[in-house]
């Protein structure tokens, strides 16, 4: 984790101090509560005293009503304070949600690296609900807290040996409690860490379920997952036996320590210096002390499993940022002239390119790993380890993400459609209609219209489902067109589709970005075809270029590559 970046204690001390107001007032109100459950047996205490034993059915009236506003009193400050509490929790981890999304979606990029989407997805519902569950909890921490003093002082005021016994022996119980709740912590980051892992994996099983099936490759798929499952749900295990030993453990002590103050009571009121009804509050009180201590176990439990979580998500705030933002602003207007100075990034060895402005060019690469370089790097979503990138002679390093990506729009190869109408997948919140009839025809796609019973007000299923591959590619590509990027990066935009489509897609493509610079990295001979220039990259390094024609006439490889 970076230097200066938020801790698992920083995200939970943060959630807490967003909520305070509403878990002070949680808080108070849980005080009352369980100061009033503390009190019913000190009355009940009273009334043997003062109107049973003396026959006094004045006095036992009025204890009865003080006893009934107790019971109200108590009864409108749980339901209050529960609302409150509750309502905390949940708007902590809202709040947590909004702020891992907006870490997911800065620009600067670096929070997925290394995880799933379904990992990060995990991350943002369980892990953020636990963090918030820690924070739902610290105001039944309170109360219980209240009430071991209400109970104490109550049990001083009876007799001084059991009220010291209470106050003595509470502290030595919770620095037990919280070093009992010590693997459970650890083994809850375990589940958690194990359980986003198998969403991960699910998520990408189902996202590949079609290429696994063509494969026949189900039951290798099956087994992969069976075994991250089986991880999972080792782990979910070991954090319930755990959780389970905490409980019972806490649980024993409390037990012992209550029983232990029943019996010295029990003794007092034999030697009589306690009456009965004390003896009756003394019992009662002891009895009563068995639900705070549960609520504190339950509580340290919780923020156990909350600070285990809290730095699950602190790992993906403090996430280093894949690339930084410049200072330089984007040249007005842009003309499109990109320019590749020796850049060297993963797969790329040094690619010295210089696309003229309105240019179409071709870039043919045997090599999936470097056309993946390329499109990174064009897309600053991660900057070249040696050389730079210019867009109008500034380097791509000196401007902000964003305003690269408003000049730059890299669309690549597996674009995902939404579950709402083919229209919607297409244009944007300020699309003229007629750059979305421009993009639906350019791209083919008006086709795809045509065959919905709805035409382009057709809702898809999910990811477009209910599309073949190739329908998808060409609303993929349609997407792509209405924003008008003076640079636009495409990516086998066509591999899915039939030669006949793609040829038009071809023609309609070069009209349609007529003056404004495209690259295709493909190796589609239809589009190849098009391009004014074609360049080749073997080893991640320019090897050849020029015309589709001239290369395939000249280049045996490159003929393998393309006519294949």
């Amino acid at each position: 984790m970076p230097a200066g970046g938020p801790t698992g204690g920083h995200v939970l001390r943060g959630a807490i101090k967003g909520r305070r107001r509403s878990v002070v007032a949680a808080s108070l109100l849980g005080m009352g509560h369980q100061t009033c459950e503390a009190l019913v047996p000190v009355i009940v205490g009273v009334i043997i005293d003062e109107a049973v034993a003396k026959g006094s059915s004045g006095t036992l009236l009025q204890l009865l009503v003080l006893l009934g506003v107790v019971f109200l009193v108590l009864s409108t400050c749980y339901r209050v304070g529960a609302r409150i509490t509750e309502a905390a929790g949940e708007q902590a981890t809202h709040r947590l949600r909004l702020d891992l999304g907006a870490r997911v979606l800065d620009p600067r990029g670096g929070a997925d690296a290394d995880r799933l989407p379904g990992a990060l997805t995990s991350i943002a519902t369980n892990d953020a609900r636990r963090v918030g569950a820690a924070v739902t909890v610290l105001s039944y921490g309170a109360s219980a807290l209240a009430a071991l003093a209400v109970s104490a002082v109550a049990l001083l005021r009876i007799s001084v040996p059991l009220g010291l016994l209470v106050l003595l022996g509470i502290p030595p119980l919770l620095w037990l409690g919280h070093r009992i709740s010590g693997p459970l912590e650890r083994r809850s980051e375990t589940e958690q860490e194990r359980a986003a892992h198998a969403s991960g994996v699910a998520a990408d099983l189902v996202d590949g379920l079609r290429v696994l099936k063509g494969m026949g490759a189900e039951s290798a798929a099956v087994s992969r997952y069976r075994r991250t499952s089986q991880d999972s749900l080792a782990a979910a295990l070991r954090a319930a036996r755990s959780r389970a030993g905490h409980e019972g453990a806490v649980l024993a002590l409390t037990g012992v320590f209550i029983a232990v103050i029943a019996v010295v009571g029990a003794y007092l009121a034999m030697r009589g210096t306690i009456s009965v009804g004390e003896l009756v509050a003394a019992v009662g009180l002891a009895q009563f002390l068995l639900g705070p201590f549960q609520l504190l176990t339950f509580v340290n439990a919780e923020f156990a499993q909350g600070r285990a979580s809290a730095r699950r998500i602190a790992e993906v705030l403090a996430a280093p940022a894949a690339v930084e933002p410049g200072g330089a602003a984007l040249p007005d207007p842009v003309a499109g002239r990109l320019r590749l100075g020796v850049v060297t990034l993963g797969a790329l060895r040094g690619v010295d390119l210089d696309l003229a402005p309105g240019s179409l060019t071709g870039v043919v690469t045997g090599d999936p790993a470097a056309a993946q370089d390329l499109l990174r790097c064009l897309a600053r979503e991660a900057d070249p380890a040696d050389g730079q990138i210019e867009l109008d002679g500034v380097p791509l390093t000196d401007l902000h993400p964003d305003d690269v990506r408003r000049a730059v729009l890299v669309a690549p190869h597996d674009a995902d459609l939404f579950e709402t109408s083919l229209l919607d997948n297409v244009r944007g919140p300020d699309t003229p209609a007629t750059a979305v009839e421009r993009a639906l025809t350019a791209s083919a796609a008006d086709e795809v219209a045509r065959l919905l019973p709805d035409g382009a007000d057709g809702v898809l299923t999910e990811r477009g489902r209910s599309l073949s591959g190739g329908q998808r590619q060409r609303l993929a590509l349609a997407r792509a067109f209405p924003a008008d990027r003076p640079v636009l990066v495409l990516h086998d935009p066509t591999t899915a589709v039939d030669t006949v489509t793609e040829s038009r897609i071809a023609a309609r493509l070069r009209d349609l970005r007529r003056d404004r610079t495209t690259v295709l990295v493909t190796t589609s001979p239809a589009l190849l075809a098009v391009t004014d220039r074609v360049v080749v990259l073997d080893g991640g390094a320019v090897t050849a270029e020029g015309r589709h024609a001239d290369l395939v006439a000249a280049d045996p490889a490159y003929r393998a590559a393309v006519l294949a």
